[in-house]
């Protein structure tokens, strides 16, 4: 149990920081990409503003006086276009251009491809009149600009993964002196319910058996008397199994599996019909069986024995007169599935998860009087569990309910 706490503390430990981690390397990469192409754009647009500042317009036509050289330009993939007013091309230096024809409304614009490629564009304004002669646009390959994105993505990816390891090789011995105090704390509390519930039993029994003496003759008491030692043997009977139980339940996770048989679950069933079918005819109960043959597996007798027992009596205890019980049994692959369901009060949703929690019961009203401990359902899931297997149950207000038992066959 302590173990699966553990693997989902750390489990969820990771997944925490991991998202934080995400959250925090996907801002990195969006403000150094911003800034990687802000800077981008604001190179460009120098350029063009020289560039645009070395033209000259006469007689109507632009005439290109360029300081920029053309090997210059293509060392640092680059190039440079001049349009007129019309957006027809006058000339180019270098090879990264841009295929799209001229947008005087778009300043920047992103060419995709087997390699992207960025441009700016800048208008051309004569100095003398002070209007507008042309354009140039400036386009530079965006090559090293993604490969130096890949490398931070790379970076980060690994960063990422690396701390990860690490905060889960500490979170391992973080979550372990985390948990060591409670599993303590939880072993001692366990310990004490098996010792005390061990050390009730003498005096419990002590109890009932002097009880129970004056009992066997009731001539020598009066009736008011009977009553009493009546009362204190059904109490003592009520807390002697209460202490068996709390006793069961110290101890479940310490039953060796070594010792246990193949089993067939089947007899076992049939027992028990056998046993509790008077008790259910004196409820006028319907107890009925659909029973698969020689459904082997390996367990312990006594304690699948009780297990399916408590489910019957739960179902019994529940189930109004003339109700119906049935058992059904299945094997599916390697599971075997057993389901107890009957006719009675049924469960609300909102109590499903509660089911199986120690002293809980479904019918408030219903006191220890009525002969149980609030035990039984924990401790058949206690068992279950102990032989690799699990209940689930599903129920309705006023329908009933149905427990399924998965266990694993041999």
């Amino acid at each position: 149990m302590f173990q699966q706490i553990r693997y989902r503390l750390l489990l969820s430990y990771l997944v925490v920081f991991a998202s934080l981690l995400g959250i925090f390397a996907l801002a990195v990469r969006i403000v150094f990409a911003h800034s990687l192409t802000q800077q981008i754009k604001d190179k460009l647009t120098a350029i063009g503003q020289g560039a645009a500042a070395n033209i000259e317009f006469e007689a109507g036509r632009l005439k290109v006086e360029s300081d920029f050289h053309p090997q210059d330009l293509i060392a640092r993939h680059q190039a440079l276009q001049w349009f007129d007013t019309q957006g027809h091309l006058v000339t180019q230096q270098g090879k990264t251009v841009l295929n799209s024809p001229l947008l005087p409304s778009k300043m920047v614009e992103v060419q995709s491809g087997k390699v992207r490629i960025q441009a700016a564009t800048i208008p051309i304004i004569d100095s003398d009149n002070n209007q507008l002669v042309g354009y140039v646009r400036v386009s530079q390959s965006l090559e090293e600009f993604d490969e130096t994105l890949k490398k931070l993505d790379w970076g980060l990816g690994g960063g990422i993964l690396i701390t990860l390891v690490l905060s889960g090789i500490g979170g391992i011995f973080l979550t372990r002196q985390a948990m060591q105090p409670i599993e303590e704390s939880f072993q001692r509390l366990k310990q004490f319910t098996a010792d005390a519930s061990h050390e009730l039993r003498s005096p419990l029994m002590a109890i009932k058996i002097n009880a129970e003496l004056p009992l066997e003759y009731p001539m020598e008491i009066g009736p008011k008397d009977a009553e009493k030692f009546q009362a204190i043997a059904s109490a003592t009977n009520q807390m002697t199994r209460l202490t068996e139980d709390l006793l069961f339940l110290a101890r479940t996770d310490k039953v060796p599996n070594g010792d246990w048989n193949s089993l067939n679950l089947t007899s076992i069933l049939e027992n028990l019909l056998l046993l509790y079918k008077p008790q259910a005819q004196a409820k006028q109960i319907n107890l009925i069986s659909q029973l698969t043959e020689n459904l082997y597996l390996m367990g312990d007798s006594v304690q699948l024995t009780r297990l399916f027992s408590n489910l019957i009596e739960n179902a019994l205890h529940y189930t109004p007169l003339e109700g119906v019980i049935e058992i059904k049994t299945t094997r599916v692959g390697s599971q075997i599935y057993v389901k107890v369901q009957d006719t009675g009060m049924g469960i609300a949703p909102e109590h499903i998860d509660k089911v199986f929690e120690r002293f809980w019961r479904a019918d408030k009203s219903r006191s220890y009087n009525s002969g149980g401990s609030g035990l039984g359902l924990a401790i058949a899931q206690a068992i279950a569990h102990n032989h690799s297997g699990l209940i689930t149950v599903t129920g309705q207000l006023g329908v009933g309910s149905c427990f399924t038992v998965r266990l694993p066959a041999s």
